[in-house]
């Protein structure tokens, strides 16, 4: 069996996505999980978690998606280690944090958000100043400049289709995220934003 995680611009209309399951299981192909990242303007970004007899079948089931009627495939990425609900992934994450002794949860948070956010890289940042990261991160001090400019936007915008940026409520710390090449929809900016906040009652830095 090969499982993979297929993301979708669909036409927010009645039995779109019916009709990309229809196709998914033309090519024997096991629906296991479907979230909604992002809706507006007459279209759905949805992440879809299939399970294929083999792997050989992606490029199949991509042409069969790729036919219905104003879907387009945004990206597919092979999954290892079986699929996790990311909210049940979120939640386990801020448990096995708040479990840890003090002096290990910057790095334990980073990896995972980084894991959540399927990102090239996490950090926390204090202002110039690295905290924790994981992953090849960019230059901080530019990564902070860039910060101060969009504050109008709020704490949770974001810098760049591919950045996130999340203050961590009442410090002066912030948690980052950011990955090549796959834009960070709303869904997960909500859940790193939410990820943030919580982070407060678990950093002890």
């Amino acid at each position: 069996m090969h499982t993979v995680v297929l993301r979708l611009w669909l036409p927010d209309r009645p039995g779109a996505l019916g009709q990309v399951a229809s196709r998914i299981g033309a090519v024997r192909g096991d629906l296991l999980g479907i979230e909604i990242l992002e809706a507006g303007a007459g279209n759905v970004i949805d992440e879809l978690v299939v399970r294929l007899p083999d792997a050989g079948l992606v490029d199949l089931m991509i042409a069969e998606v790729d036919a219905v009627d104003g879907v387009g495939v945004e990206h597919v990425r092979s999954l290892d280690g079986g699929h996790v609900d990311p909210d049940l992934a979120a939640l386990t994450l801020v448990a096995e944090v708040a479990e840890m002794d003090g002096a290990h949860r910057p790095i334990a948070l980073v990896r995972g958000a980084r894991r959540l956010v399927g990102g090239d890289w996490a950090a926390i940042v204090d202002g110039g100043m690295l905290v924790a990261a994981d992953g090849e991160h960019p230059d901080l001090a530019l990564l902070a400049a860039a910060r101060e400019g969009s504050d109008h936007l709020g704490d949770s915008a974001p810098l760049a289709g591919e950045l996130f940026w999340a203050r961590v409520a009442g410090t002066s710390l912030v948690l980052a995220a950011g990955r090549e090449g796959l834009p960070i929809h709303t869904r997960e900016r909500a859940r790193i934003d939410l990820l943030a906040r919580i982070s407060r009652s678990l950093l002890s830095v």
